[in-house]
């Protein structure tokens, strides 16, 4: 293992095992299921018109200018999981155009992720914790199935905002954009560090292949005692940790990628199907107007 990855690694599983810092919105229901199930995806039937995004390069950096409604079918909102309707929303977000790797990685969990082309966020983490205590370290995924959230077919669903964002991949973002298995996955977005986002194929070493997680779920049991009891099965984000070298992607789901938009090479980020489906820590430095609290501080 190499010191960068090293450093990433403890980053990353240090973050999913203290569950971060406060989250906007939290929401403190007092959620006691323990085993993850199949999810039940609402399906994307419904036409939202009025997408406006807008991508400005200046000295440097890209400024993001977005009303946050998506350019593809989407879910019924409100819905049995999610109380919430779409509403439009007034997005500015700003990156560097030249993104470098930082000394150690940063955890997402108070962050905005990305923002896709379509100008909708990618925003991983739930506000849903064991018996609403955030305390207890056991933060609920939003893909794992022990709890309701009213997900659509594009692993999306809605904040109290108003605010439409990705748990996961976005089937019809990739629609739009053209994705194909047997070619390079289509630039889909830019993450808060300003290195870019593409979804499930890329290129490893010449070849067009499947971008495969590190994460394995944990074997055997849960500690119990202030936590939830049962089996690791993927319910909670701690039911994970990262494994170097079981898949093809990093601790922070990146990895080198040549492709059509960066023929020279980039170090880039892949959405996945498994855990943690869009990544949970930057290997860049992200921008501050991505930032959570900071956002909340300023509205």
């Amino acid at each position: 293992m190499t010191p960068a990855n090293r450093t990433i690694g403890l980053i990353i599983l240090a973050a999913l095992v203290a569950g971060g810092t406060a989250l906007l919105a939290q929401n403190r229901r007092a959620h006691t299921a323990l085993k993850a199930e199949p999810i039940m995806l609402v399906p994307a039937t419904r036409t939202i018109t009025g997408n406006a995004v807008q991508f400005e390069r200046s000295a440097g950096r890209w400024v993001v200018r977005s009303n946050a409604i998506p350019n593809h079918a989407v879910g019924v909102f409100p819905n049995r999981g999610n109380p919430h309707k779409i509403y439009p929303q007034n997005l500015e977000l700003r990156f560097t155009a030249s993104p470098t790797p930082a000394a150690q990685a940063t955890s997402a969990r108070d962050w905005i992720f990305g923002i896709a082309n379509s100008g909708v966020a990618f925003d991983p983490f739930t506000a849903e914790y064991w018996q609403g205590d955030r305390q207890s370290g056991w933060n609920y995924d939003a893909l794992g199935g022990a709890i309701g959230l009213g997900l659509d077919e594009n692993s999306a669903h809605v904040q109290p905002s108003g605010a439409y964002h990705y748990h996961g991949i976005p089937r019809g973002l990739l629609e739009v954009a053209g994705y194909s298995q047997t070619r390079h996955s289509p630039l889909i977005g830019y993450a808060a560090d300003g290195f870019p986002i593409f979804a499930l194929t890329g290129s490893v070493d010449g070849r067009i292949m499947q971008m495969t997680s590190s994460y394995r779920l944990k074997t055997g049991q849960r500690p119990g005692g202030s936590g939830p009891s049962g089996t690791h099965d993927g319910a909670f984000v701690e039911d994970w940790m990262y494994l170097e070298g079981t898949g093809t992607l990093d601790a922070c789901n990146g990895a080198f990628t040549v492709s059509a938009d960066f023929p020279n090479g980039t170090y880039a980020y892949f959405l996945t199907d498994a855990f943690p489906g869009v990544p949970r820590c930057f290997t860049g430095t992200p921008d501050p107007s991505f930032n959570k609290r900071r956002r909340l501080r300023q509205r």
